[in-house]
């Protein structure tokens, strides 16, 4: 596999989580004791920067992203769709807060674990705790490779991943509701808002992808394809 496949700007790693798999009945009644359910209204802050870490978050159902900011700026790191955690850079007992912020992209439900009952569950769990550092791995390697195509990959190839993304790894359908404004967009593939228009117009034009209101569709994958591989 070549450069040009290996390295992606898209935001979900291909790591399916399945730790909780690894659970014993017993374990998963413990967590089940530990755990609560929130629901979160779309533009609403799942967790802070700098707060203290007092739970590890799963997406059950919705779409979130994490982010880091700086009061300006900000760099949008994953984006958390069903089956994904938030909060696991804290599961070190060295790590007292977030070190990063989450938003919910729509409305979305969230299981909160008690720390220091996940904690308890990754000392005695080994199988458990594999697949978290399996899933920790996989989150870095998927930022590696998205911060190299948002430093060395041209415009057109940045937003062709993150399309490419929503597609094959967050809906897995060429055809779905974009629940994400231009701007949101935007601030995905590290452009201006603005470029970001112009640019799926011109995606549109081409015949690559077609657009009507939220509903969106990928026409030409392959050439989709060849565009985020070539950068």
């Amino acid at each position: 596999m070549d450069n040009a496949l290996r390295f992606s700007g898209c935001t979900l790693s291909m790591h399916q989580c399945k730790c909780f798999e690894k659970l014993t009945t017993e374990e998963l009644d413990f967590l089940e004791a530990h755990s609560v359910w929130i629901k979160y209204r779309r533009g609403e802050m799942i967790c802070k920067q700098g707060s203290f870490v007092s739970h590890v978050m799963y997406m059950e159902k919705g779409l979130g992203k994490v982010f880091l900011d700086n009061g300006v700026n900000s760099l949008v790191l994953r984006i958390i769709p069903d089956g994904n955690f938030l909060g696991l850079a804290a599961v070190s007992e060295e790590q007292g807060t977030f070190p990063y912020s989450g938003m919910a992209y729509v409305d979305s439900e969230i299981r909160q674990v008690d720390i220091k009952a996940f904690r308890q569950l990754l000392r005695q769990n080994n199988d458990f705790a594999r697949e978290i550092i399996d899933i920790l791995a996989a989150n870095a390697i998927q930022i590696y490779g998205r911060f190299f195509c948002l430093t060395y990959k041209q415009a057109f190839g940045r937003l062709a991943d993150i399309l490419l993304c929503l597609a094959d790894r967050i809906y897995r359908s060429t055809e779905f509701d974009l629940p994400l404004t231009r701007k949101e967009l935007a601030e995905l593939s590290g452009m201006s808002p603005e470029t970001v228009i112009r640019m799926l117009k011109e995606f549109n034009e081409e015949g690559l992808i077609r657009m009507d209101g939220k509903s969106f569709r990928v026409i030409d994958y392959t050439r989709l394809k060849k565009i985020s591989e070539t950068g």
